[in-house]
């Protein structure tokens, strides 16, 4: 290499330091760490606690425990629930938004501002649509003489209705479907009404291949989400009734932080992390069956 390339080598490192500093500092640093603990006994808060090295018994530990199975169990009976519902209330939003019609920016901005609201504002708010005695949902369905549930407070209810209320924030993954249904060809709707083509089959034949790595895409963050779901449950239900609604990080959380176990916390985190790793993988690998990209 010739002086001048090392410059510009330095030049570019330069420029990807502190990027790469972050990166080690914050996330790679803290990944091999928690690695590390998750092989020990070890209390985080607890300064003259020694590192007690375990091996694979946290693991072990974990695979025995029903608490951990329970709030597995919880989490993927959630996403079941949340995922689909959330990806196909997004994209119908998303096409009505996209329809030409008086007024279209200002119902594309009501649709989005819920997604805005802090964490507990959005718990504050259902907190009271959920209320058995005077929350605005059970008003509803007394007036259409129908069952009230006592929603959080009943173990058949309670997930139902954080699923329901998962739905309060689709407004940043209905903006992302709506970009994406932008950049769909107007000749393709064209041919296809030439050709005598129906709504749904215009719906399915050219707007949802033509999008579909936006479903994709939408699909893998998704999945990242919902089996990370923490704060919602955690003000609004505490994880109860009876542990109905006690979600996997939830009980990551308190062994980390109120049983004092960030060794078993940390295993927690692996295996959370494979389970995201292989959803995310699984989803890759159907994408080569149902994802189109434009050009190939």
């Amino acid at each position: 290499m010739t002086r001048k390339d090392w410059s510009d080598l330095g030049k570019g490192m330069a420029f990807l330091a502190p990027w790469l500093a972050g990166f080690l500092v914050f996330l790679a640093l803290p990944m091999a760490l928690s690695l590390y603990y998750s092989l020990c006994d070890y209390a985080v808060t607890r300064s003259d606690a020694p590192v007690v090295f375990r091996g694979l018994n946290n693991y072990h530990e974990l695979m025995g425990d029903p608490l951990f199975w329970r709030a597995l169990a919880n989490t993927l009976y959630y996403a079941a629930m949340a995922l689909p519902a959330g990806m196909l209330v997004s994209l119908g939003m998303a096409l009505l938004l996209n329809m030409r019609i008086k007024g279209q920016g200002l119902y594309r901005t009501i649709v989005f501002l819920p997604s805005l609201a802090p964490v507990v504002v959005s718990a504050m708010i259902w907190l009271w649509l959920f209320n058995t005695h005077d929350g605005l949902i059970n008003h509803v369905l007394r007036l259409a003489h129908l069952p009230a549930p006592a929603w959080l407070a009943d173990e058949r209810w309670a997930m139902p209705a954080l699923a329901l209320m998962s739905l309060w924030g689709v407004g940043h993954t209905a903006v992302i479907y709506l970009a994406g249904l932008q950049d769909v060809p107007r000749e393709l709707y064209e041919a296809a009404d030439i050709d005598g083509a129906s709504a749904w089959q215009r719906l399915r034949h050219v707007t949802l291949p033509m999008i579909s790595p936006v479903i994709f895409f939408n699909l893998v963050i998704a999945v990242i989400g919902v089996l990370q779901v923490f704060a919602i449950p955690q003000i609004m239900t505490g994880g109860g009734p009876k542990h109905a609604t006690y979600f996997y990080v939830m009980y990551l959380y308190d062994n980390a932080f109120s049983y004092m176990r960030m060794g078993y916390a940390s295993a927690m985190a692996w295996i959370l992390l494979l389970l995201i790793l292989a959803l995310t993988a699984l989803a890759f690998w159907s994408s080569k069956k149902w994802v189109h990209y434009q050009g190939k």
